[in-house]
């Protein structure tokens, strides 16, 4: 049996205001699941930042524990899938929304949200990854199955690329072999960008600009967004003929201020990307794509490790657009 008490960082709310805190749980508090596991890391997304800042509606019942996405070590399970002492990763599925989420030292969770632990990673480096470079993984996926040509004249472009998707993005899309092109709304982090493999830089400004016409002078043989609204619209009017966007972000809001001509008279394909709605068998695909192909270096550069205490001041540091790369959240530290 695992120790009764834990603890973890629950959201209350209190006269319409989110409030974070640190609290002492018993295994009796924590909802119903078949699979119970000892959490060893989490991370940081600006999903998360927006749920414990209580800024986005992200957070659907009080109280909750936020986080997520988690990695850990079964300790207890009634699923003939997973027995104690099996390495598990969980991404998606609503927890730290509609339900308990990563960060906390442990959590109850159903067994078919579950994955193994891909074989070559650890907990902390699968979390350096976590929901943030599953999703870029899936973007470059789905570039890839649109036949966005490595050799093409144009590069692909990453906006929003210093935050956790758009890092992982780069860094993958480089290693694969793409001319990479980086938006980025401060100038100090293109030497960081540029470790990563981005070789072209644009600034947020220019890229949230209303185009002047649906279309645009063609600069991008593909993209992964993940800022949408009118940074998205611009995209779309620079993406070159036959070219696709892989779109996986609303921090810009949920908007679209852009036409049909684009994808009439250039042929541009917007892949719609949701690491939620995502089947088992396509999540073991894209990590053992991650395993594959996002360089060890990268994530060096890419993640640091904070406290659960840490962790409300990082989530307005995030939502405030503070916070390079990816955040990995160690409850027991």
């Amino acid at each position: 049996m695992a120790d009764n008490t834990f603890k973890a960082l629950v959201l209350t709310q209190e006269n319409q205001q989110t409030i974070p805190a640190i609290r002492q749980l018993s295994i009796a508090d924590l909802p119903a699941g078949d699979v119970l596991v000892a959490v060893e890391y989490s991370s940081l997304n600006y999903k998360d930042g927006l749920a414990v800042t209580g800024k986005g509606r992200i957070v659907r019942q009080f109280p909750m524990v936020p986080g997520i996405d988690l990695a850990g070590t079964v300790l207890e399970s009634d699923s003939p899938d997973y027995q104690p002492g099996d390495k598990v990763v969980l991404t998606g599925w609503g927890v730290g929304e509609r339900y308990w989420g990563g960060y906390t030292q442990k959590a109850r969770l159903r067994s078919q949200w579950l994955i193994p632990l891909p074989e070559g990673l650890d907990a902390q480096r699968a979390m350096a990854i976590g929901t943030a470079g599953f999703t870029a993984m899936l973007c470059v996926m789905a570039l890839e199955e649109a036949s966005i040509d490595r050799a093409a004249d144009y590069p692909v472009l990453v906006t929003g690329a210093s935050g956790g998707v758009g890092s992982v993005a780069v860094a993958l899309l480089a290693n694969l072999g793409y001319r990479v092109a980086a938006v980025t709304g401060r100038p100090e982090t293109q030497d960081y960008l540029r470790g990563l493999g981005a070789s072209v830089f644009v600034t947020r400004d220019e890229m949230t600009t209303p185009a002047t016409s649906p279309l645009e002078t063609q600069r991008w043989a593909g993209a992964v967004d993940t800022v949408g609204s009118k940074m998205l619209a611009r995209v779309l009017a620079e993406t070159a003929y036959g070219g696709a966007v892989a779109a996986c972000g609303l921090a810009g809001g949920v908007d679209l201020p852009t036409t049909v001509m684009p994808f009439i008279l250039r042929g541009v394909r917007l892949l719609g990307v949701d690491s939620v709605m995502c089947p088992i068998s396509r999540r073991k695909q894209a990590w053992a794509r991650l395993v594959r192909d996002l360089p060890n270096s990268a994530l060096g550069g890419i993640a640091r490790v904070a406290s659960l205490e840490e962790v409300p001041q990082l989530a307005s540091d995030i939502v405030a657009g503070k916070v390079r790369g990816r955040v990995v959240v160690n409850p027991n530290a």
